[in-house]
């Protein structure tokens, strides 16, 4: 199996050749059956696959997924063992910086106790056998709020970060991995393609200096029009920046492109990959608001049957999470979830559900919801794979990766 490094050479050397354009997709492992999705998808399409895992999601406290990176990645290739695949799927990690994690800013650490845990985190990940890091000091708690953090900075401690991962990557003996660098959020103050220029300028010539050129990144980060509230990709900017960082032997990659607009216009204009999350928890969300309604109708004409109360399990968990509050609009805040619209209760609920999954109110009235349906349906779990699997199909088909391993 080729590693990540290698397949960026390769789709680089196939655009450079006018073949077949590619964009690689990262799916974002926030529940168990997303993961088991994407795997499943991977084989039926006969296609690489990314895993991009957040320090929120996968952590060595198991972050709300209930996964260590060594446990996600053991996962990962239980679910390939499954589905009898042998293809190439990358386990990686998402935004791996200092205060990307929820709890470090929670608990207000320093800068210098951010970083030690980061540090310890990407050891963690190596040994486990991830295959790219996102190398992403864009975020500054010791600044006044707004500021952005110098590009001058971000470089320095993308270094930093580099160079402890390659120390240890070396100490342990394993091959080069792919970096990610960057971010696609204004306060890293590369949104501009001045300060995205000047970005990979200045780490080049860090890199350099430190010897490091090595683990020149793979994929740069690039703001391409799509956020957490817009989804129309901007190809004539993704065309740009395609120009400035392939000589650097580069691919752009997007995040936020969750239910983007126009996801055939990716692989056209350059883009290398894309990150979805959000969009997979929406298909599970519904395909188990589904289930409800055939348990409800199974209940209402058989005696006996115990409802599981899945949907009031859910909402309760994200309630109590308090998830909710950040997604709040203007004219909602100060609002308790009671008081807010059954409609957008329902949103919130599907919103933050990736965050409870695991929690066990909503694990056992998961359970109990699929032990009432298998008396009338022959896989009620499998029923939400395939749900979230057709909806990473449509990505897979419009960045032109069915049977892309015939050409690796």
């Amino acid at each position: 199996m080729q590693n990540l490094r290698q397949l960026v050479h390769r789709i680089l050397e196939l655009r450079r050749i006018g073949a077949k354009q590619v964009t690689l997709l990262a799916v974002c492992p926030n529940s168990d059956a997303v993961l088991e999705a994407a795997v499943k998808a991977a084989m039926l399409n006969r296609s690489p696959m990314l895993f991009a895992a957040t320090l929120n999601q996968v952590d060595r406290d198991g972050g709300y997924t209930g996964w260590k990176p060594a446990d996600f990645v053991a996962r990962m290739n239980a679910y390939a063992d499954k589905y009898h695949w042998e293809g190439p799927l990358y386990p990686c990690l998402d935004h791996g910086g200092p205060w990307l994690k929820d709890l470090h800013s929670l608990n207000k650490l320093s800068y210098q106790q951010t970083m030690e845990e980061v540090k310890l985190t990407l050891t963690a990940c190596l040994s486990a056998g991830y295959q790219l890091l996102h190398i992403d000091p864009t975020v500054d708690r010791t600044l006044p709020v707004g500021t952005t953090v110098p590009v001058e900075t971000v470089v320095s401690r993308t270094i930093e970060l580099i160079g402890h991962s390659e120390k240890v990557r070396k100490q342990m003996g394993l091959p080069p991995i792919a970096y990610e660098v960057g971010s696609e959020e204004v306060h890293g103050g590369l949104v501009d393609l001045r300060s995205f220029t000047f970005f990979l300028q200045n780490l080049k010539a860090g890199l350099q200096a430190h010897d490091l050129m090595e683990a020149w990144p793979s994929f740069v980060v690039a703001q391409v029009g799509t956020d957490l509230h817009t989804t129309f990709f901007d190809s004539t900017a993704a065309e740009r920046l395609f120009e400035i960082v392939a000589p650097y032997g580069t691919l752009c990659k997007g995040h936020y492109t969750d239910w983007v607009e126009n996801p055939h216009e990716y692989p056209l204009r350059g883009m290398g990959g894309a990150n979805v999350g959000p969009e997979f928890t929406s298909a599970e969300y519904r395909a188990l608001k589904s289930l409800c309604q055939k348990e409800a109708s199974l209940c209402s004409h058989r005696h006996g049957i115990r409802p599981s109360g899945f949907m009031q399990a859910l909402e309760e968990a994200v309630v109590e999470s308090n998830r909710w509050r950040k997604w709040l609009q203007p004219d909602e805040k100060g609002k308790e979830f009671a008081q807010l619209s059954p409609a957008r209760r329902d949103w919130l609920s599907q919103t933050g559900a990736r965050y409870v999954w695991t929690t066990p109110s909503v694990t056992g009235a998961r359970q109990q919801l699929y032990h009432n349906l298998s008396a009338v349906m022959a896989d009620p779990h499998g029923y939400v794979v395939d749900q979230i699997e057709k909806v990473i199909d449509a990505y897979i088909n419009a960045f032109n990766l069915f049977d892309f391993l015939q050409m690796m």
